[in-house]
C-alpha cells in the first residue's frame, strides 16, 4: 500500500515536471540543439535520483507533443539517465518510436536509445530484424541507424560486424533514400571498425547495393571521407 502510494505521488510529479518542460520549451521556439541540451541537463540534473519508470513517463508524456524538440528532450532525458535506459524493454522501445516521421526523430531514437540498449543485448536481434522488414521507411532506417552505436568508438562501440551486417543485408537492395542514406552511414561506420569485413559486403553484394551506397562507402575505404571532393 506504501509503495502504491508512492508510486502515484511519482507519477503525479511527473505530470507536473511535463508541463513544466513544456512552458520552456514554448518560450524558446526555434531553439538550437545547444539550447536544448543546456536545458536538458538542468532536467537531468533534477532527476538524477528518479526511479527509471519515471523518467520513462515524463518521456512519453513529452512525445504526447508534437514537436522535434520535444522528441529530442524525451530522448535525451532517457539516454543521460542510465537507470532508465537500461531498462527500456522491447515494447517501451516502439512506443517511445512511434510517430517518427523525419530524418533527424529516426536518428536521435536510434543513436540515444535503440541502438545503446541493442548493443548491450538487452533487447533481441529479431527487434531490430523486423524493423528492417516493416513496410514503413523510417522503421528501416531506425534498425540501420541503430548499427551505428555498435561501432561508433564515441559512443561506446567496440565494433560489430556481425550484427551490423545482418541488418543491412536485410534491406540492402532498398531503393528509398531515406533507407540507402542510413545503409550508407551504418557501412561507413563499421568500415572504421572492420574495413575488411566491409570491403567483402560490398563485393559480395555489389549488384543489389544502390550505387549511392557503392560509391559513399567506396570513397570512406579509400579515402576516409564519403565525398572527397567536398573535402577539397
Amino acid at each position: 500500500m506504501v509503495a502504491q502510494c508512492m508510486e502515484e505521488a511519482s507519477l503525479a510529479g511527473v505530470s507536473a515536471l511535463a508541463q513544466e518542460i513544456d512552458e520552456r520549451l514554448s518560450a524558446m521556439p526555434h531553439a538550437a540543439t545547444a539550447d536544448l541540451r543546456q536545458l536538458r541537463r538542468k532536467f537531468s540534473k533534477r532527476l538524477k535520483d528518479a526511479a527509471p519508470y519515471v523518467v520513462i513517463e515524463l518521456a512519453s508524456l513529452l512525445l504526447e507533443v508534437p514537436g522535434m524538440e520535444y522528441r529530442f528532450m524525451a530522448y535525451e532525458l532517457i539516454h543521460h539517465h542510465p537507470g532508465a535506459l537500461w531498462h527500456l524493454n522491447a515494447w517501451q522501445l516502439e512506443q517511445l518510436g512511434r510517430g517518427m516521421a523525419s530524418w533527424s526523430a529516426v536518428d536521435c531514437f536510434s543513436v540515444y536509445l535503440a541502438g545503446p540498449v541493442w548493443r548491450e543485448r538487452r533487447v533481441p536481434n529479431s527487434l531490430i530484424h523486423g524493423w528492417a522488414k516493416s513496410i514503413d521507411r523510417w522503421w528501416r532506417r531506425a534498425a540501420l541507424v541503430a548499427t551505428v552505436p555498435l561501432n561508433s568508438k564515441s559512443q561506446g562501440g567496440a565494433g560489430d560486424a556481425h550484427r551490423t551486417l545482418q541488418v543491412c543485408r536485410l534491406v540492402d537492395s532498398d531503393r528509398d533514400p531515406v533507407v540507402a542514406k542510413a545503409l550508407s552511414w551504418a557501412l561507413r561506420e563499421l568500415a572504421k571498425r572492420d574495413p575488411r569485413a566491409v570491403r567483402e559486403y560490398l563485393k559480395d553484394r555489389e549488384d543489389a547495393l544502390p550505387s549511392l551506397v557503392l560509391r559513399e562507402v567506396r570513397n570512406k575505404l579509400e579515402t576516409g571521407v564519403k565525398n572527397p571532393k567536398l573535402k577539397a
